[in-house]
């Protein structure tokens, strides 16, 4: 059995301005996936933009994950405490982002990019999905960092022990999350992506295979004290997989029909 060790969420004092493990993780995964896809319009000829317009569109991409993330948490998780204090929303020091919701703010962030820019959207999720998976994987770290959105009691070797919620032996999730949603769908949209494919298709898979990941790893990770467990006995990051799991795998379909099509 381990234990926790306690971090100090803030990695810097400058004076009154305290700088956390939890920020510097999206910056690691901001700068993962700008010099990830910068690699990429070098090497491929066929990248939907060039340098500049790449660096747009990741502007436009980080306000997506900030707004739709925390407007994520609010509707999905705690709205009706946020309502009652509306003050909150902007209490973004206090944590509370979604990754669905992020998801989400990124998906409405690149679609005005390119309707602004008249690229097409598939090409560009296709194109920026294999980016992703490392801040993902960041912000897991940032978890287990925080000694948050700990696991489920277990009794395997590892099973840590986390102050924070008590004294059980509990699964790292956070870590479970990191090798899964960071090393292990990295590895499988790099890969894959890395031949020609149809438009959409490295963009389905990303919806899929972080659906699938997500919604077992949900499994072993303890749900939300104020939410508990939902129908079916499934999390609330579980029933927000789901959709992925199903949006994916029919947009896989679709633009292989429509690449045999063409």
């Amino acid at each position: 059995m381990l234990v926790h060790p306690g971090f100090d969420p803030v990695a810097i004092h400058l004076g009154p301005v305290a700088i956390r493990w939890y920020g510097l993780m999206y910056l690691l995964g901001f700068g993962a996936a700008f010099l990830l896809g910068r690699y990429r319009i070098k090497s491929r000829a066929d990248a939907p933009w060039n340098a500049r317009e790449f660096d747009d569109a990741l502007f436009y991409g980080i306000l997506g994950v900030i707004l739709g993330g925390r407007l994520g948490y609010i509707v999905f998780y705690k709205l009706s405490d946020y309502l009652a204090s509306p003050l909150k929303i902007f209490a973004v020091w206090e944590g509370g982002m979604s990754f669905h919701g992020g998801m989400l703010g990124v998906v409405a962030a690149l679609w005005l990019f390119a309707r602004k820019n008249r690229k097409s959207l598939l090409a560009i999720g296709d194109f920026a999905a294999p980016l992703i998976p490392i801040g993902l994987g960041a912000g897991r770290i940032g978890n287990f960092i925080n000694g948050e959105l700990w696991g489920r009691p277990a009794d395997v070797p590892w099973a840590t022990v986390f102050p924070a919620a008590d004294n059980l032996p509990r699964h790292p999730s956070q870590l479970y999350e990191f090798a899964l949603e960071g090393v292990v769908l990295f590895l499988i949209l790099w890969l894959y992506s890395a031949k020609p494919r149809p438009a959409g298709a490295v963009t389905g898979l990303f919806l899929l295979a972080y659906g699938a990941l997500r919604f077992g790893v949900e499994f072993t990770r303890e749900p939300d004290a104020f939410l508990g467990f939902l129908a079916l006995g499934l999390t609330m990051g579980q029933w927000l997989s789901l959709p992925m799991v199903l949006a994916g795998a029919g947009l896989i379909a679709w633009a292989y029909r429509r690449g045999r099509a063409g």
